[in-house]
């Protein structure tokens, strides 16, 4: 009788462990994405698709010293959180920013998150990347006002702790105070400050991240056009782009001053007007908008994009929808990046 058993259990095993070899548990069910998940991933990034980069943790902490510092200005009134404010997103919120000197910027002081993901820094692309563009504010009569480079070298190499701080992080440098050095860590400080959005997690597969709103702003977003210039993982900074397609900006955004962009710099006739694409991440919380801060309100911004650059009439609905999308953009730095 106790054979028998033995016997029955072992037939019974064997068909259990033959209908789990046919449905293997162990693997998770395939689920496909959605139309419009399918269709954002050919336009989108998320920023978990980045490999990290491998930054030592002593540049960073020089760098985000660096950047909090007004001893990097002549009169020492500004750092570079000044118009780069971390605990506002990375602006300060003003049209123009003001400088060492209390006289106002000549342009829009753009926010430094997600701004290693660009091809270009500054409005009109003069800089390729956060380490040279951290340089330019820093040698600006308006902004930080520092005469020279030399000045500023001097200045930092009286300060006993950056003597430390600064041998420790280029040991192999003779002199390891120098102006590229000093910009070199504050681009390593920059290159931290890419946080998740709830848009990348729903890039990443959590189909539940949007809502229907979000969902129907960003399909609206994608079928008017705007993908043209703002793609990719940081929706845009990768490219000039006329501002006033279809019509005079000016008039429009009723700004105080023209501002030819790009020409200003190359004096060629086919470059007047073109300004670098601003990225899209933070931009509900980054206004006012534009190379001015001519705008405040960011879904009357929506709307004069959709007439100047595409020629169309962005519908208050649609514009409501494209702006409850572009919120989910937005996302804080890590508190530890923050003075």
């Amino acid at each position: 009788m106790k054979k028998v058993v033995l016997i029955m259990a072992g037939l019974a095993f064997v068909a259990c462990k033959k209908e789990s070899s046919e449905h293997d548990f162990s693997k998770a069910p395939v689920v496909e994405k959605s139309e419009l998940l399918t269709k954002a991933s050919n336009f989108f990034k998320s920023v978990s698709t980045i490999t990290g980069e491998d930054i030592p943790q002593e540049k960073i902490d020089l760098g985000k010293k660096l950047f909090y510092d007004k001893a990097l200005s002549k009169n020492g009134t500004i750092s570079c959180n000044s118009c780069h404010n971390l605990a506002t997103f990375g602006v300060d919120n003003k049209s123009l920013s003001v400088g060492d000197t209390k006289e106002l910027g000549g342009r829009n002081s753009p926010t430094v998150i997600y701004s290693s993901l660009h091809s270009m820094q500054f409005w009109d692309g003069r800089a390729k990347d956060v380490e040279e563009q951290a340089k330019g504010p820093l040698l600006n009569p308006v902004e930080h006002g520092i005469p020279n480079a030399e000045f500023l070298e001097k200045k930092l190499r009286g300060i006993p702790e950056y003597q430390g701080l600064f041998k420790k992080v280029f040991p192999n440098d003779k002199e390891s105070i120098t102006f590229d050095n000093l910009a070199n860590a504050i681009g390593a400080f920059e290159r931290k400050l890419i946080p998740k959005s709830k848009f990348d997690d729903y890039l990443d597969g959590n189909e539940s991240a949007l809502n229907d709103q979000e969902k129907k702003g960003l399909n609206s977003f994608i079928d008017n056009g705007c993908i043209a210039c703002h793609g990719g993982v940081a929706l845009g900074g990768q490219m000039f782009q006329k501002f006033g397609v279809y019509g005079d900006y000016a008039k429009m955004t009723r700004s105080k001053k023209m501002d030819k962009g790009l020409y200003d710099l190359t004096k060629k006739e086919g470059d007047q007007f073109l300004f670098k694409v601003p990225s899209l991440r933070n931009v509900e919380k980054t206004g006012p908008y534009f190379h001015d801060g001519s705008v405040a309100s960011l879904k009357e911004a929506v709307k004069m994009m959709g007439k100047l650059q595409l020629d169309k009439d962005i519908t208050d609905k649609e514009a409501d929808d494209m702006v409850a999308f572009l919120k989910t953009l937005t996302a804080d730095v890590d508190a530890k990046y923050k003075e």
